[in-house]
């Protein structure tokens, strides 16, 4: 388990478990019952948090970040399906995210939802409680429009002013060399928040 990004080390309660393969590294701390599956990464970059609640479950090589702009914090009582990644973003108690959904920066997800297979809500986009993203479909906005897949254009109209490369890079879409910048601050960004392996320590209550 690699477990250690920058000079913050990761908090993980004793009735926790995390498997030997999975990444822990950074201000992350897990509390118990919660068990973090083969393959997972949990990634707090940049003096950034996250918090696992209580009994929560993240599967195989599910992916969970937190980065410099964005924290991220999930209740208690969710499940994480396999291959999804969660960014960023405030997920309340007893929501399941299925398999290879995407919950991206200052997204909310309200307590008791649920996100299906491959669905996505988009960045700063607010889901009510009990709410339902259907398989494969998009949630954009605040409050959410939950809109099927090939309504691209419905989904841009309402996604574009939520400005991605602003809200989650400080970027101008507009300025010259977008992605060069985006990269060379991400680059410069990920270059301060090397994971080395260490051991974890255990916080009892958490």
């Amino acid at each position: 388990m690699s477990t250690s990004e920058g000079s913050v080390a990761p908090l993980i309660d004793p009735d926790a478990w995390v498997a030997p393969d999975a990444t822990v590294a950074g201000d992350v701390r897990i509390c118990a019952g919660s068990r973090i599956m083969n393959g997972a990464r949990l990634v707090a970059e940049g003096g950034s948090t996250i918090r696992i609640g209580r009994n929560c479950i993240v599967l195989e090589n599910a992916v969970i970040r937190a980065t410099s702009r964005h924290d991220c914090k999930i209740g208690d009582h969710c499940l994480i399906g396999p291959n999804t990644h969660v960014v960023g973003a405030e997920i309340e108690d007893e929501v399941f995210i299925a398999t290879g959904a995407a919950v991206f920066h200052g997204a909310q997800v309200g307590h008791g939802s649920e996100v299906r297979v491959n669905g996505t809500v988009h960045l700063r986009t607010r889901l009510e409680p009990g709410s339902t993203v259907p398989i494969g479909w998009v949630a954009v906005g605040d409050p959410a429009r939950i809109l099927s897949a090939d309504q691209h254009e419905a989904i841009w109209t309402i996604q574009k002013p939520l400005d991605f490369p602003g809200f989650v890079y400080g970027v101008d879409r507009n300025a010259p060399d977008v992605m060069k910048t985006i990269t060379q601050r991400l680059s410069e960004s990920l270059g301060e928040c090397q994971v080395t392996a260490a051991g974890a320590p255990t916080v009892p209550g958490l």
